[in-house]
């Protein structure tokens, strides 16, 4: 664990906090001192995320919140600043899987659910995130998009125009806001030791593990890295970036 201070006196907002990529960057933005609002669909569901940002001694505060419902997103944000008086970097990280199925046989129910929550949820969670900054004058954004936001995915359909499409988003509020202060890029994770992970995949991991050229898996905390320096002075000359942290699987 770091023991910069990089982030010190900074607000972090992270969504999809509650497991794998989002709780590891929620910690590794406490340690190295920023306050960090964490959120999931329930506060239960982030307890050991609460846990492990206060072991580092981090400043936290947990919000229940449903991104793909609009006004929990603008009252966490409003929340957010109320309690912290700022909010200086926000990683819009909560996400689905889709069901496996070729595109003939996806319900529609199904991509609605995919979308409304990888997609429209970002593009809801930036909408109140960027308002925010603007009025500050300054703010970063980081989106959680996929490898297979830059590649074809047999069986993810949905997953995939979902993770194609918020690179879309990230590049054009890039333009949107290169003036003001605010800078906006995309991760684009790899094959990933997460919960999500383990239900894609069915519990199989080899099968994962196969298709990383690097022949392993990324950690979540490696993800994280790279969000911290988007989210950084290092990163000042970086906006509308998609960059991908994958072994190469993009490729």
């Amino acid at each position: 664990m770091s023991n910069s201070h990089r982030f010190a006196g900074k607000v972090a907002f992270v969504t999809g906090a509650a497991s794998g990529i989002g709780r590891a960057t929620a910690v590794a933005f406490a340690a190295e001192g920023a306050r960090v609002a964490i959120l999931d669909r329930s506060a239960e569901a982030l307890r050991d995320t609460e846990e492990a940002v206060r072991a580092v001694g981090g400043e936290v505060l947990t919000i229940a919140c449903d991104v793909a419902q609009p006004e929990q997103v603008e009252a966490a944000v409003a929340r957010t600043v109320e309690t912290f008086g700022q909010l200086d970097i926000a990683f819009n990280n909560a996400g689905v899987e889709n069901k496996a199925a070729p595109v003939a046989e996806i319900e529609l129910d199904e991509w609605d659910r995919i979308l409304d929550i990888n997609l429209r949820g970002t593009f809801v969670c930036m909408k109140h995130e960027l308002a925010q900054m603007v009025r500050q004058g300054s703010g970063v954004v980081v989106n959680t998009s996929s490898g297979a936001g830059v590649r074809g995915v047999a069986g993810g359909a949905a997953y995939a125009a979902s993770k194609h499409a918020i690179i879309g988003l990230t590049k054009s509020a890039a333009l949107d806001y290169a003036k003001s202060n605010i800078r906006v890029n995309a991760v684009l994770p790899g094959n990933i030791e997460t919960p999500m992970m383990d239900r894609f995949t069915g519990g199989d991991i080899q099968k994962a593990i196969d298709l990383e050229p690097v022949g392993r898996l990324g950690k979540p905390e490696e993800i994280a890295d790279a969000v911290l320096w988007m989210s950084a002075d290092l990163g000042a000359f970086v906006t509308g970036a998609s960059i991908s942290v994958d072994g190469g699987w993009s490729l």
